[in-house]
């Protein structure tokens, strides 16, 4: 395979250009090189090693004269620029040492005088250490990341640099799930052993939830990912016990309750909005939405049933704690979780508008039908495979009718409507709001003129009561 020459954006040009003014040799690296060899410029994260200058003090002197530069990352040997819609990260050729665990366990050592194949040897698969040199348009292909890319595989470049960093477990599956490449034999291999010595519990939680997003967000099959970690010995063991847990076929004809999952997490592909935060947080509900059904599966009176599996969340809890310190995530993942199934109920019970408006105060209803499609798509009954959820089409149509799509309803009565009706204030307000906030979920109070009506009837019948005496001032 011999790839074209790659394409550089101008800002970029100039620089370069710039630099070899200077005396200096740049090189393009990384995962920008990768990508224009598989012919996707979609990054504008762009790496560059600079050749025939002595220190990063010199190098920051250089760059200074020509623009912005933020020396963020200058003691690991990397300066960062920003040209209008680019980032980039321009360092010295170095060497990295483990000294400790953890991924910043590194001595950093910048060596100007060191050969492109020394320094590219510190990274992980042969595809990302590529270098392009602009000037003379040739690639720099030590390790045979050229033909890698060609045959479609994710090669490691050494065994002993590579165990430095578990993280390129996780940087692997996700590569094979991105580019829909295999990961060949002997750094399958060798990721296995380096989950067998317990090397993953080392990474921070940060890390992890950084590669679990790119997997989730930008992966066209995210299962394989799954798939690989599965064969690793590396599955999360609230995934890996879903293996073991049968469905009624009628209902699951496509397998058991992980093979769902997988079948859910593809099908949510389609379904992405492009918030990457929702987004994340829509897949991780997804991933974990029968995890549930691993202790609730039951065989009942000859039929297999999971009876409240959707509240059965332990294990979707212990899941996302390893994953995200992120708490608003966690309970956003979790409330879809519950409601999974609430989408295909109503549908069935041909639910009150009552009951919509119930179901808004608790959910993006968007949200949930997001998830509850997601789950509907990820087998293969006739209905899944028809195309149509009709479950879903319908409740966005009534959430949509109702003005309870993408949130709640707003109450109309509110304590300052209680206090210009000569009440005092107090604890006595909740109860009586509450009251009137279930009104409106039922339809009963409409507008704000609506809500003062209900409230001028609810004063006139707690008098005639005698209750109304308790609250209601005398001036």
């Amino acid at each position: 395979m011999k790839p074209s020459p790659l394409f550089l954006p101008s800002p970029l040009q100039k620089l370069i250009d710039y630099l070899h003014e200077s005396a200096l040799r740049p090189l393009l690296v990384g995962g920008y090189v990768r990508d224009a060899i598989r012919g996707v410029y979609e990054s504008k994260d762009i790496d560059i090693e600079v050749y025939g200058i002595a220190s990063m003090d010199a190098l920051e002197r250089v760059l200074s004269a020509y623009g912005a530069v933020n020396a963020v990352g200058k003691s690991y040997g990397v300066l960062k620029m920003r040209l209008e819609a680019w980032e980039l990260d321009i360092a010295l050729p170095r060497v990295e040492t483990k000294t400790a665990q953890g991924h910043k366990g590194f001595a950093v050592t910048v060596d100007a005088s060191l050969d492109f194949a020394t320094a590219a040897r510190r990274r992980d698969f042969g595809m990302n250490a590529i270098g392009y040199d602009p000037k003379a348009q040739q690639f720099l292909d030590p390790f045979g990341g050229i033909d890698a890319i060609a045959r479609g595989e994710i090669a490691h470049i050494d065994d002993v640099t590579f165990v430095e960093d578990p993280l390129r477990v996780l940087r692997a599956v996700g590569f094979a799930a991105r580019f829909g490449y295999t990961i060949a034999p002997a750094t399958l291999m060798l990721c296995r052993s380096m989950v067998a010595q317990g090397m993953l519990e080392e990474l921070p939680i940060e890390r992890i939830e950084g590669e679990y997003k790119k997997i989730l967000l930008l992966s066209p099959k995210p299962s394989i990912a799954f798939g690989y970690l599965d064969a690793m010995s590396a599955l999360p063991i609230e995934l890996a016990q879903l293996k073991n847990t049968p469905q009624h076929p009628l209902y699951h004809p496509e397998g058991d309750v992980y093979v769902h999952t997988m079948m859910a997490i593809d099908a949510f592909v389609p379904l992405r909005c492009g918030d990457a935060r929702k987004d994340f947080a829509l897949a991780l509900a997804v991933l974990c939405h029968d995890m549930g059904k691993a202790t609730t599966t039951r065989l009942i009176d000859g039929v297999l049933r999971a009876k409240g599996h959707e509240n059965e969340v332990q294990f979707a809890i212990a899941f996302l704690a390893r994953l995200t310190h992120d708490k608003a995530l966690i309970e956003e993942v979790l409330t879809l979780v519950r409601l999974h199934g609430r989408p295909s109920q109503l549908y069935a019970q041909h639910a009150s508008d009552g009951a919509v408006r119930r179901l808004a105060t608790q959910v993006v209803i968007e949200d949930l039908v997001t998830v509850a499609k997601a789950d509907f798509f990820g087998r293969t009954t006739p209905a899944a495979l028809s195309g149509r959820y009709e479950a879903g089409e319908w409740l966005l149509e009534r959430a949509s009718h109702l003005g309870v799509r993408h949130e709640g309803v707003a109450p109309y009565l509110k304590g300052r409507h209680l206090l210009a009706h000569g009440m005092q204030a107090g604890a006595h307000f909740a109860p009586i709001l509450a009251q009137a906030y279930e009104a409106q979920l039922e339809g009963e109070i409409v507008d704000e003129e609506s809500a003062i009506v209900w409230l001028e009837v609810y004063l006139e019948r707690e008098k005639m009561s005698n209750e109304g005496e308790k609250i209601l001032t005398k001036g």
